[in-house]
Protein backbone atom coordinates (compact mmCIF):
# COMPACT_ATOMS: atom_id res chain seq x y z
CA UNK A 1 0.00 0.00 0.00
CA UNK A 2 1.26 3.46 -0.87
CA UNK A 3 2.27 5.67 2.04
CA UNK A 4 -0.40 8.18 3.07
CA UNK A 5 0.64 11.73 1.99
CA UNK A 6 1.69 14.11 4.73
CA UNK A 7 0.15 17.60 4.59
CA UNK A 8 1.96 20.60 6.07
CA UNK A 9 0.50 24.11 6.22
CA UNK A 10 2.63 27.23 6.78
CA UNK A 11 1.55 30.81 7.35
CA UNK A 12 3.37 32.87 4.73
CA UNK A 13 1.74 36.28 5.21
CA UNK A 14 4.21 39.17 4.78
CA UNK A 15 7.39 37.14 5.43
CA UNK A 16 8.73 37.00 1.82
CA UNK A 17 8.12 40.74 1.40
CA UNK A 18 9.94 41.57 4.64
CA UNK A 19 12.88 39.29 3.94
CA UNK A 20 13.27 40.65 0.41
CA UNK A 21 13.18 44.21 1.74
CA UNK A 22 15.91 43.45 4.27
CA UNK A 23 18.05 41.79 1.62
CA UNK A 24 17.65 44.91 -0.53
CA UNK A 25 18.93 46.90 2.45
CA UNK A 26 21.94 44.59 2.57
CA UNK A 27 21.26 43.60 6.18
CA UNK A 28 22.58 40.00 6.23
CA UNK A 29 25.87 40.97 4.59
CA UNK A 30 26.41 44.13 6.63
CA UNK A 31 25.63 42.36 9.90
CA UNK A 32 28.00 39.50 9.13
CA UNK A 33 30.71 41.99 8.17
CA UNK A 34 30.51 44.09 11.33
CA UNK A 35 29.57 41.40 13.86
CA UNK A 36 31.84 38.43 13.16
CA UNK A 37 31.10 35.31 15.21
CA UNK A 38 33.27 32.84 17.09
CA UNK A 39 34.80 29.97 15.14
CA UNK A 40 32.53 27.49 16.94
CA UNK A 41 29.39 29.18 15.58
CA UNK A 42 27.54 26.75 13.31
CA UNK A 43 24.42 26.88 11.18
CA UNK A 44 22.93 30.14 9.94
CA UNK A 45 25.20 33.18 10.17
CA UNK A 46 24.52 35.89 12.71
CA UNK A 47 23.36 38.17 9.89
CA UNK A 48 20.72 35.70 8.72
CA UNK A 49 19.63 34.82 12.24
CA UNK A 50 19.10 38.54 12.94
CA UNK A 51 17.30 39.11 9.64
CA UNK A 52 14.85 36.24 10.15
CA UNK A 53 14.31 37.31 13.77
CA UNK A 54 13.45 40.79 12.51
CA UNK A 55 10.91 39.31 10.09
CA UNK A 56 9.28 37.52 13.04
CA UNK A 57 9.15 40.73 15.07
CA UNK A 58 7.65 42.77 12.25
CA UNK A 59 5.18 40.06 11.24
CA UNK A 60 4.02 39.11 14.74
CA UNK A 61 4.55 42.32 16.72
CA UNK A 62 6.42 40.41 19.46
CA UNK A 63 10.15 40.69 20.21
CA UNK A 64 10.31 38.15 23.02
CA UNK A 65 12.99 35.54 22.40
CA UNK A 66 10.98 32.61 23.74
CA UNK A 67 8.50 32.87 20.84
CA UNK A 68 11.00 32.89 17.98
CA UNK A 69 11.98 29.21 17.86
CA UNK A 70 8.40 27.84 17.62
CA UNK A 71 7.56 30.56 15.08
CA UNK A 72 10.46 29.49 12.87
CA UNK A 73 9.64 25.78 13.23
CA UNK A 74 6.21 26.42 11.71
CA UNK A 75 7.69 28.20 8.65
CA UNK A 76 10.83 26.28 7.79
CA UNK A 77 10.13 25.89 4.08
CA UNK A 78 8.96 29.49 3.60
CA UNK A 79 12.03 30.88 5.33
CA UNK A 80 14.45 28.53 3.58
CA UNK A 81 13.01 29.12 0.09
CA UNK A 82 12.90 32.91 0.52
CA UNK A 83 16.41 33.27 1.90
CA UNK A 84 18.07 30.43 -0.06
CA UNK A 85 19.53 29.30 3.27
CA UNK A 86 19.23 26.09 5.27
CA UNK A 87 17.00 27.11 8.17
CA UNK A 88 16.50 24.96 11.26
CA UNK A 89 14.81 25.67 14.54
CA UNK A 90 18.13 25.05 16.33
CA UNK A 91 19.39 28.33 14.84
CA UNK A 92 16.87 30.28 16.93
CA UNK A 93 17.20 28.96 20.45
CA UNK A 94 17.21 31.47 23.29
CA UNK A 95 20.96 30.98 23.72
CA UNK A 96 21.62 31.83 20.06
CA UNK A 97 19.39 34.94 20.19
CA UNK A 98 21.08 36.11 23.39
CA UNK A 99 24.42 35.99 21.58
CA UNK A 100 22.95 38.27 18.90
CA UNK A 101 21.88 40.81 21.53
CA UNK A 102 25.26 40.71 23.24
CA UNK A 103 27.03 41.33 19.94
CA UNK A 104 24.75 44.27 19.17
CA UNK A 105 25.58 45.83 22.55
CA UNK A 106 29.19 46.41 21.41
CA UNK A 107 29.28 50.21 20.98
CA UNK A 108 32.25 50.29 18.59
CA UNK A 109 30.96 47.62 16.24
CA UNK A 110 27.43 49.03 16.34
CA UNK A 111 28.63 52.53 15.39
CA UNK A 112 30.56 51.10 12.42
CA UNK A 113 27.57 49.00 11.32
CA UNK A 114 25.14 51.90 11.66
CA UNK A 115 27.39 54.15 9.58
CA UNK A 116 27.70 51.52 6.84
CA UNK A 117 23.94 50.92 6.85
CA UNK A 118 23.26 54.67 6.59
CA UNK A 119 25.56 55.05 3.61
CA UNK A 120 24.18 51.96 1.87
CA UNK A 121 20.56 52.99 2.41
CA UNK A 122 21.05 56.56 1.25
CA UNK A 123 22.81 55.36 -1.88
CA UNK A 124 20.35 52.58 -2.79
CA UNK A 125 17.21 54.61 -2.13
CA UNK A 126 18.58 57.94 -3.43
CA UNK A 127 17.65 59.75 -0.21
CA UNK A 128 18.22 63.49 0.14
CA UNK A 129 19.83 64.29 3.48
CA UNK A 130 19.15 67.92 4.34
CA UNK A 131 17.39 67.78 7.70
CA UNK A 132 17.63 65.57 10.79
CA UNK A 133 15.29 65.55 13.79
CA UNK A 134 16.59 64.57 17.22
CA UNK A 135 14.58 63.62 20.31
CA UNK A 136 14.51 61.18 23.21
CA UNK A 137 12.13 58.92 25.08
CA UNK A 138 12.17 56.54 28.01
CA UNK A 139 11.34 52.83 27.97
CA UNK A 140 10.16 51.14 31.16
CA UNK A 141 11.19 47.63 32.07
CA UNK A 142 10.49 44.87 34.59
CA UNK A 143 14.10 44.82 35.70
CA UNK A 144 16.22 45.21 38.82
CA UNK A 145 17.94 48.51 39.57
CA UNK A 146 21.67 48.15 40.18
CA UNK A 147 24.33 50.73 40.93
CA UNK A 148 25.63 52.25 37.68
CA UNK A 149 23.35 49.91 35.74
CA UNK A 150 21.30 50.76 32.66
CA UNK A 151 17.93 50.35 34.41
CA UNK A 152 17.33 53.32 36.71
CA UNK A 153 14.37 55.30 38.02
CA UNK A 154 13.85 58.65 36.32
CA UNK A 155 11.24 60.93 34.78
CA UNK A 156 9.01 58.43 32.99
CA UNK A 157 7.44 59.29 29.64
CA UNK A 158 5.49 56.03 29.86
CA UNK A 159 3.67 57.26 32.97
CA UNK A 160 5.17 54.33 34.88
CA UNK A 161 7.25 55.97 37.62
CA UNK A 162 7.05 52.68 39.55
CA UNK A 163 9.24 50.90 36.98
CA UNK A 164 12.93 51.44 36.21
CA UNK A 165 13.68 52.60 32.69
CA UNK A 166 16.29 53.21 30.04
CA UNK A 167 16.66 56.40 27.99
CA UNK A 168 16.65 56.20 24.16
CA UNK A 169 17.96 59.08 22.05
CA UNK A 170 17.26 58.97 18.33
CA UNK A 171 18.12 61.03 15.24
CA UNK A 172 15.86 60.48 12.23
CA UNK A 173 16.06 61.58 8.63
CA UNK A 174 13.47 64.03 7.31
CA UNK A 175 11.06 63.37 5.63
CA UNK A 176 11.22 59.59 6.09
CA UNK A 177 11.48 59.44 9.84
CA UNK A 178 14.13 56.74 9.30
CA UNK A 179 16.55 56.34 12.25
CA UNK A 180 20.12 57.38 11.53
CA UNK A 181 21.46 56.94 15.06
CA UNK A 182 20.04 55.32 18.18
CA UNK A 183 21.70 55.76 21.57
CA UNK A 184 20.79 53.83 24.72
CA UNK A 185 21.74 55.28 28.11
CA UNK A 186 20.71 54.81 31.73
CA UNK A 187 17.22 55.91 32.67
CA UNK A 188 18.07 58.67 35.15
CA UNK A 189 20.09 60.73 32.64
CA UNK A 190 18.91 64.22 31.67
CA UNK A 191 18.15 64.84 27.99
CA UNK A 192 20.30 67.95 27.47
CA UNK A 193 23.76 66.31 27.29
CA UNK A 194 22.52 63.44 25.10
CA UNK A 195 21.91 65.47 21.95
CA UNK A 196 25.49 66.17 20.90
CA UNK A 197 26.81 62.56 21.06
CA UNK A 198 23.88 61.42 18.90
CA UNK A 199 24.42 64.28 16.42
CA UNK A 200 28.16 63.55 16.24
CA UNK A 201 27.38 59.94 15.32
CA UNK A 202 25.18 61.13 12.47
CA UNK A 203 27.87 63.53 11.29
CA UNK A 204 30.46 60.74 11.31
CA UNK A 205 28.22 58.20 9.56
CA UNK A 206 27.02 60.49 6.78
CA UNK A 207 30.43 62.04 6.20
CA UNK A 208 29.01 65.38 5.19
CA UNK A 209 28.07 68.72 6.72
CA UNK A 210 25.61 71.51 6.04
CA UNK A 211 22.67 69.59 7.53
CA UNK A 212 19.97 71.17 9.69
CA UNK A 213 19.47 69.49 13.07
CA UNK A 214 16.05 70.15 14.58
CA UNK A 215 15.26 69.53 18.24
CA UNK A 216 13.16 70.73 21.14
CA UNK A 217 14.17 73.24 23.82
CA UNK A 218 16.39 70.65 25.52
CA UNK A 219 18.73 70.89 22.53
CA UNK A 220 19.07 74.65 23.09
CA UNK A 221 22.15 74.46 25.29
CA UNK A 222 24.58 77.17 24.21
CA UNK A 223 27.40 74.63 24.07
CA UNK A 224 25.36 72.30 21.84
CA UNK A 225 24.48 75.10 19.43
CA UNK A 226 28.12 76.21 19.34
CA UNK A 227 29.42 72.74 18.56
CA UNK A 228 26.88 72.25 15.77
CA UNK A 229 27.89 75.59 14.24
CA UNK A 230 31.62 74.81 14.64
CA UNK A 231 31.15 71.55 12.70
CA UNK A 232 29.69 73.43 9.73
CA UNK A 233 26.12 72.34 10.40
CA UNK A 234 22.94 74.18 11.35
CA UNK A 235 20.50 73.85 14.21
CA UNK A 236 16.91 74.93 14.85
CA UNK A 237 15.24 74.80 18.25
CA UNK A 238 13.02 76.87 20.52
CA UNK A 239 14.96 78.87 23.10
CA UNK A 240 13.85 78.70 26.74
CA UNK A 241 13.96 81.83 28.88
CA UNK A 242 17.33 80.87 30.38
CA UNK A 243 18.90 81.07 26.91
CA UNK A 244 17.59 84.60 26.31
CA UNK A 245 18.90 87.85 27.72
CA UNK A 246 16.94 89.30 30.62
CA UNK A 247 13.81 90.97 29.28
CA UNK A 248 14.53 89.88 25.70
CA UNK A 249 11.30 87.94 25.25
CA UNK A 250 9.13 90.76 26.63
CA UNK A 251 10.91 93.33 24.46
CA UNK A 252 10.47 91.14 21.37
CA UNK A 253 6.73 90.84 22.00
CA UNK A 254 6.26 94.53 22.83
CA UNK A 255 7.85 95.48 19.52
CA UNK A 256 4.91 93.72 17.86
CA UNK A 257 2.23 95.15 20.16
CA UNK A 258 3.49 98.70 19.59
CA UNK A 259 3.53 98.26 15.83
CA UNK A 260 7.32 98.53 15.56
CA UNK A 261 7.69 95.20 13.75
CA UNK A 262 5.92 93.99 10.63
CA UNK A 263 5.00 90.30 10.72
CA UNK A 264 5.54 87.69 8.03
CA UNK A 265 2.75 85.16 7.57
CA UNK A 266 3.29 81.42 7.55
CA UNK A 267 0.64 79.53 5.59
CA UNK A 268 0.09 75.97 4.48
CA UNK A 269 -2.48 74.19 2.39
CA UNK A 270 -5.71 73.62 4.26
CA UNK A 271 -9.04 72.63 2.72
CA UNK A 272 -8.85 72.06 -1.05
CA UNK A 273 -7.98 75.29 -2.79
CA UNK A 274 -7.45 77.26 0.44
CA UNK A 275 -4.41 78.43 2.37
CA UNK A 276 -4.49 78.38 6.15
CA UNK A 277 -2.63 80.91 8.31
CA UNK A 278 -0.78 78.87 10.93
CA UNK A 279 1.74 81.38 12.31
CA UNK A 280 3.23 84.83 11.98
CA UNK A 281 6.45 86.39 13.14
CA UNK A 282 9.65 88.28 12.48
CA UNK A 283 13.37 87.83 13.12
CA UNK A 284 16.47 89.66 14.26
CA UNK A 285 20.18 88.67 14.37
CA UNK A 286 22.29 88.10 17.47
CA UNK A 287 26.09 87.73 17.50
CA UNK A 288 27.09 84.61 19.50
CA UNK A 289 30.36 83.43 21.01
CA UNK A 290 31.13 80.33 23.04
CA UNK A 291 34.31 78.65 24.17
CA UNK A 292 34.55 75.03 23.00
CA UNK A 293 37.57 72.87 23.91
CA UNK A 294 39.69 75.93 24.61
CA UNK A 295 38.73 77.66 21.37
CA UNK A 296 36.28 80.55 21.03
CA UNK A 297 33.62 79.87 18.42
CA UNK A 298 31.69 82.77 16.89
CA UNK A 299 28.55 82.65 14.78
CA UNK A 300 25.48 84.69 13.97
CA UNK A 301 22.18 83.36 15.23
CA UNK A 302 18.81 84.36 13.85
CA UNK A 303 16.18 84.79 16.54
CA UNK A 304 12.74 83.97 15.15
CA UNK A 305 9.89 85.49 17.14
CA UNK A 306 6.86 83.42 16.14
CA UNK A 307 3.22 83.30 17.21
CA UNK A 308 1.35 80.06 16.58
CA UNK A 309 -2.26 80.89 15.73
CA UNK A 310 -3.84 77.67 16.96
CA UNK A 311 -1.67 77.47 20.04
CA UNK A 312 -2.57 81.05 20.96
CA UNK A 313 -6.28 80.39 20.47
CA UNK A 314 -6.20 77.18 22.49
CA UNK A 315 -4.12 78.78 25.26
CA UNK A 316 -6.47 81.78 25.46
CA UNK A 317 -9.54 79.54 25.70
CA UNK A 318 -7.85 77.43 28.39
CA UNK A 319 -6.80 80.51 30.37
CA UNK A 320 -10.30 82.02 30.28
CA UNK A 321 -11.75 78.68 31.37
CA UNK A 322 -9.35 78.46 34.33
CA UNK A 323 -10.21 81.99 35.41
CA UNK A 324 -13.93 81.27 35.13
CA UNK A 325 -13.65 78.08 37.20
CA UNK A 326 -11.61 79.85 39.85
CA UNK A 327 -14.17 82.67 40.11
CA UNK A 328 -17.07 80.22 40.36
CA UNK A 329 -15.43 78.18 43.11
CA UNK A 330 -14.40 81.25 45.11
CA UNK A 331 -17.89 82.76 44.91
CA UNK A 332 -19.33 79.40 46.01
CA UNK A 333 -17.52 79.82 49.32
CA UNK A 334 -20.09 82.49 50.21
CA UNK A 335 -23.02 80.12 49.86
CA UNK A 336 -24.65 78.85 53.03
CA UNK A 337 -26.67 75.73 53.56
CA UNK A 338 -26.59 72.15 54.74
CA UNK A 339 -23.26 70.46 54.04
CA UNK A 340 -21.43 73.71 53.22
CA UNK A 341 -18.45 74.80 55.24
CA UNK A 342 -18.66 78.05 57.16
CA UNK A 343 -15.55 80.19 57.57
CA UNK A 344 -15.65 81.97 60.91
CA UNK A 345 -12.17 83.48 60.61
CA UNK A 346 -10.53 85.55 57.92
CA UNK A 347 -7.43 83.35 57.85
CA UNK A 348 -9.43 80.18 57.20
CA UNK A 349 -11.25 81.75 54.24
CA UNK A 350 -8.02 83.25 52.89
CA UNK A 351 -6.42 79.81 52.88
CA UNK A 352 -9.35 78.39 50.92
CA UNK A 353 -9.22 81.19 48.33
CA UNK A 354 -5.44 80.95 47.89
CA UNK A 355 -5.71 77.19 47.39
CA UNK A 356 -8.23 77.72 44.57
CA UNK A 357 -6.23 80.37 42.68
CA UNK A 358 -3.07 78.28 43.00
CA UNK A 359 -4.86 75.19 41.77
CA UNK A 360 -5.83 76.99 38.56
CA UNK A 361 -2.64 79.03 38.24
CA UNK A 362 -4.37 82.42 38.21
CA UNK A 363 -2.82 84.06 41.28
CA UNK A 364 -1.74 87.16 39.35
CA UNK A 365 -5.06 87.47 37.49
CA UNK A 366 -7.59 87.52 40.33
CA UNK A 367 -8.21 90.07 43.10
CA UNK A 368 -10.21 89.22 46.21
CA UNK A 369 -11.31 90.94 49.41
CA UNK A 370 -12.36 89.28 52.65
CA UNK A 371 -15.00 90.84 54.93
CA UNK A 372 -15.89 89.56 58.43
CA UNK A 373 -19.50 89.88 59.59
CA UNK A 374 -21.39 89.59 62.85
CA UNK A 375 -25.11 88.80 62.51
CA UNK A 376 -27.74 88.71 65.32
CA UNK A 377 -30.07 85.72 65.30
CA UNK A 378 -33.19 85.42 67.53
CA UNK A 379 -33.95 82.03 69.15
CA UNK A 380 -37.58 81.56 70.40
CA UNK A 381 -38.44 79.92 73.69
CA UNK A 382 -38.69 76.13 73.51
CA UNK A 383 -39.34 73.40 76.13
CA UNK A 384 -38.60 75.57 79.10
CA UNK A 385 -35.69 77.39 77.51
CA UNK A 386 -36.11 81.18 77.44
CA UNK A 387 -35.97 83.21 74.23
CA UNK A 388 -32.51 84.60 73.48
CA UNK A 389 -30.32 86.36 70.88
CA UNK A 390 -27.18 84.70 69.41
CA UNK A 391 -24.51 86.28 67.26
CA UNK A 392 -22.98 84.48 64.20
CA UNK A 393 -19.43 85.34 63.26
CA UNK A 394 -19.00 84.93 59.51
CA UNK A 395 -16.58 85.98 56.73
CA UNK A 396 -17.39 86.51 53.03
CA UNK A 397 -15.19 87.04 49.98
CA UNK A 398 -15.54 89.38 47.02
CA UNK A 399 -13.60 88.42 43.88
CA UNK A 400 -12.94 90.06 40.51
CA UNK A 401 -10.62 89.67 37.53
CA UNK A 402 -7.66 91.98 36.96
CA UNK A 403 -8.70 92.79 33.40
CA UNK A 404 -5.55 94.69 32.44
CA UNK A 405 -3.24 91.89 33.60
CA UNK A 406 -5.42 89.27 31.92
CA UNK A 407 -5.29 91.07 28.58
CA UNK A 408 -1.51 91.54 28.87
CA UNK A 409 -1.08 87.86 29.65
CA UNK A 410 -3.20 86.78 26.69
CA UNK A 411 -1.14 88.96 24.34
CA UNK A 412 1.89 86.82 25.16
CA UNK A 413 0.14 83.50 24.53
CA UNK A 414 1.35 81.53 21.50
CA UNK A 415 4.62 83.49 21.15
CA UNK A 416 7.94 81.67 21.14
CA UNK A 417 11.51 82.51 20.23
CA UNK A 418 13.47 80.08 18.05
CA UNK A 419 17.18 80.11 17.31
CA UNK A 420 18.89 79.00 14.11
CA UNK A 421 22.24 79.68 12.47
CA UNK A 422 21.11 78.70 8.97
CA UNK A 423 21.06 81.70 6.58
CA UNK A 424 17.76 83.13 5.40
CA UNK A 425 18.60 82.25 1.79
CA UNK A 426 18.32 78.53 2.57
CA UNK A 427 15.84 78.67 5.47
CA UNK A 428 13.23 81.41 5.55
CA UNK A 429 11.15 82.11 8.62
CA UNK A 430 8.22 80.21 7.12
CA UNK A 431 10.43 77.25 6.23
CA UNK A 432 11.85 77.23 9.75
CA UNK A 433 8.38 77.07 11.30
CA UNK A 434 7.35 74.21 9.01
CA UNK A 435 10.65 72.42 9.65
CA UNK A 436 10.13 72.55 13.40
CA UNK A 437 6.57 71.34 13.04
CA UNK A 438 7.95 68.26 11.28
CA UNK A 439 9.35 67.24 14.68
CA UNK A 440 6.43 64.82 14.84
CA UNK A 441 8.50 62.52 12.61
CA UNK A 442 10.93 61.59 15.36
CA UNK A 443 8.04 61.42 17.84
CA UNK A 444 6.23 59.02 15.51
CA UNK A 445 9.41 57.00 15.12
CA UNK A 446 9.80 56.66 18.89
CA UNK A 447 6.09 55.88 19.20
CA UNK A 448 6.47 53.04 16.71
CA UNK A 449 9.47 51.76 18.61
CA UNK A 450 7.53 51.56 21.87
CA UNK A 451 4.12 50.60 20.43
CA UNK A 452 2.89 48.23 17.76
CA UNK A 453 4.35 46.47 15.91
CA UNK A 454 7.75 46.66 17.64
CA UNK A 455 6.34 46.78 21.18
CA UNK A 456 9.53 47.65 23.05
CA UNK A 457 7.73 48.57 26.27
CA UNK A 458 7.55 47.11 28.70
CA UNK A 459 10.85 45.22 28.39
CA UNK A 460 11.29 41.88 30.10
CA UNK A 461 15.06 41.49 29.65
CA UNK A 462 17.14 41.75 32.81
CA UNK A 463 20.67 42.32 31.57
CA UNK A 464 22.03 45.67 30.42
CA UNK A 465 23.69 44.24 27.30
CA UNK A 466 20.48 42.45 26.34
CA UNK A 467 18.45 45.64 26.69
CA UNK A 468 20.93 47.64 24.60
CA UNK A 469 21.07 44.95 21.93
CA UNK A 470 17.28 44.62 21.82
CA UNK A 471 16.70 48.35 21.34
CA UNK A 472 19.30 48.43 18.57
CA UNK A 473 17.74 45.39 16.92
CA UNK A 474 14.33 47.09 16.97
CA UNK A 475 15.86 50.26 15.52
CA UNK A 476 16.75 48.16 12.44
CA UNK A 477 13.15 46.97 12.28
CA UNK A 478 12.09 50.60 12.42
CA UNK A 479 14.25 51.32 9.38
CA UNK A 480 12.50 48.52 7.50
CA UNK A 481 9.09 50.02 8.23
CA UNK A 482 10.07 53.57 7.27
CA UNK A 483 11.69 52.49 4.01
CA UNK A 484 8.69 50.39 2.96
CA UNK A 485 6.43 53.33 3.70
CA UNK A 486 8.69 55.82 1.92
CA UNK A 487 9.00 53.74 -1.26
CA UNK A 488 5.26 53.11 -1.45
CA UNK A 489 4.35 56.76 -0.96
CA UNK A 490 7.03 57.96 -3.36
CA UNK A 491 5.76 55.66 -6.11
CA UNK A 492 2.14 56.71 -5.57
CA UNK A 493 3.19 60.37 -5.78
CA UNK A 494 5.18 59.70 -8.97
CA UNK A 495 2.13 58.06 -10.57
CA UNK A 496 -0.25 60.68 -9.19
CA UNK A 497 -2.69 58.03 -7.95
CA UNK A 498 -4.08 56.71 -4.67
CA UNK A 499 -4.36 53.20 -3.25
CA UNK A 500 -7.69 51.70 -2.21
CA UNK A 501 -8.56 48.56 -0.26
CA UNK A 502 -6.35 49.01 2.82
CA UNK A 503 -9.13 49.93 5.26
CA UNK A 504 -11.33 47.17 6.65
CA UNK A 505 -15.00 47.94 6.27
CA UNK A 506 -14.36 50.70 3.74
CA UNK A 507 -12.77 49.07 0.67
CA UNK A 508 -13.32 52.13 -1.53
CA UNK A 509 -11.43 54.50 0.74
CA UNK A 510 -8.27 55.73 -0.98
CA UNK A 511 -5.00 57.13 0.33
CA UNK A 512 -1.76 58.38 -1.16
CA UNK A 513 0.04 58.08 2.19
CA UNK A 514 -0.39 54.46 3.29
CA UNK A 515 1.46 53.35 6.41
CA UNK A 516 3.84 50.41 6.32
CA UNK A 517 1.68 48.67 8.92
CA UNK A 518 -1.36 48.72 6.64
CA UNK A 519 0.66 47.61 3.63
CA UNK A 520 1.95 44.60 5.55
CA UNK A 521 -1.45 43.84 7.03
CA UNK A 522 -2.80 43.32 3.50
CA UNK A 523 -0.71 40.10 3.28
CA UNK A 524 -2.08 38.43 6.42
CA UNK A 525 -4.14 35.81 4.55
CA UNK A 526 -1.50 33.97 2.50
CA UNK A 527 -0.72 30.33 3.33
CA UNK A 528 1.44 27.60 1.85
CA UNK A 529 0.25 23.98 1.70
CA UNK A 530 2.88 21.26 1.24
CA UNK A 531 1.74 17.74 0.30
CA UNK A 532 4.50 15.19 0.75
CA UNK A 533 3.81 11.89 -0.97
CA UNK A 534 5.96 8.80 -1.38
CA UNK A 535 7.40 9.95 -4.72
CA UNK A 536 6.47 13.58 -5.12
CA UNK A 537 6.15 16.75 -3.07
CA UNK A 538 3.74 19.44 -4.20
CA UNK A 539 3.36 22.94 -2.87
CA UNK A 540 0.41 25.28 -3.28
CA UNK A 541 0.41 28.92 -2.21
CA UNK A 542 -2.64 31.17 -1.91
CA UNK A 543 -3.15 33.18 -5.08
CA UNK A 544 -2.33 36.86 -4.67
CA UNK A 545 -5.24 39.26 -4.71
CA UNK A 546 -5.09 42.36 -6.95
CA UNK A 547 -4.39 44.59 -3.93
CA UNK A 548 -1.44 42.45 -2.90
CA UNK A 549 -0.05 42.45 -6.44
CA UNK A 550 -0.44 46.23 -6.59
CA UNK A 551 1.42 46.71 -3.29
CA UNK A 552 4.30 44.55 -4.49
CA UNK A 553 4.43 46.59 -7.68
CA UNK A 554 4.53 49.88 -5.74
CA UNK A 555 7.36 48.56 -3.57
CA UNK A 556 9.35 47.38 -6.57
CA UNK A 557 8.97 43.65 -5.89
CA UNK A 558 7.88 40.92 -8.29
CA UNK A 559 4.92 38.63 -7.61
CA UNK A 560 7.38 35.74 -7.96
CA UNK A 561 8.30 36.40 -4.31
CA UNK A 562 5.16 34.43 -3.49
CA UNK A 563 4.34 32.40 -6.59
CA UNK A 564 7.72 30.61 -6.55
CA UNK A 565 6.83 29.11 -3.19
CA UNK A 566 4.07 27.09 -4.85
CA UNK A 567 6.12 25.44 -7.57
CA UNK A 568 5.60 21.66 -7.59
CA UNK A 569 8.70 19.47 -7.48
CA UNK A 570 9.76 15.83 -7.71
CA UNK A 571 12.18 16.05 -4.83
CA UNK A 572 12.73 13.16 -2.41
CA UNK A 573 10.08 12.88 0.29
Amino acid sequence: MDEIPRIITERVDDIPLLLEQMQRMGLPTLLDTHFPTHGNWTGLSLGWVSTIWLSAILSQGDHRMVHVEPWVSQRLYTLGATTAQTVTRADFTDDRLEIVLRRFSDDTRWAAFEAALNQHTIRVYDLHTQRVHVDSTSASAYATVTERGLFQFGHSKDERPDLPQVKVMQAVLDPLGMPLATDVVSGERADDPLYMPCIERVQASLGRHGLLYVGDCKMASRATRARIAAAGDFCLCPLPQVQLAEGEFEAACEAVWHGQQALSSVVREGPPGQLELIAEGYEYPVAMTQQIAGKVESWTERRLVVRSVRHAQAAEAALRARVAKALAQIEALNLRGRGRKRFETVSALRQAVVAIVQRYGVEHLVWFRLTPHGTARSIRAYRGQPARVEYDHDTTVEVCVDTATLEATMRQLGWRVYGTNQPTASLSLAQAVLAYRSEYQVERSLGRLKGRPLSLTPMYVQRDDHATGLIRLLSIALRVLTLLEFVGRRQLAAEGVKLAGLYAGNPKRETDRPTAERLLEAFQDITLTIIKGPHRTERYVTALRPLQQRILELLGFASALYTRLGTSSCEPP
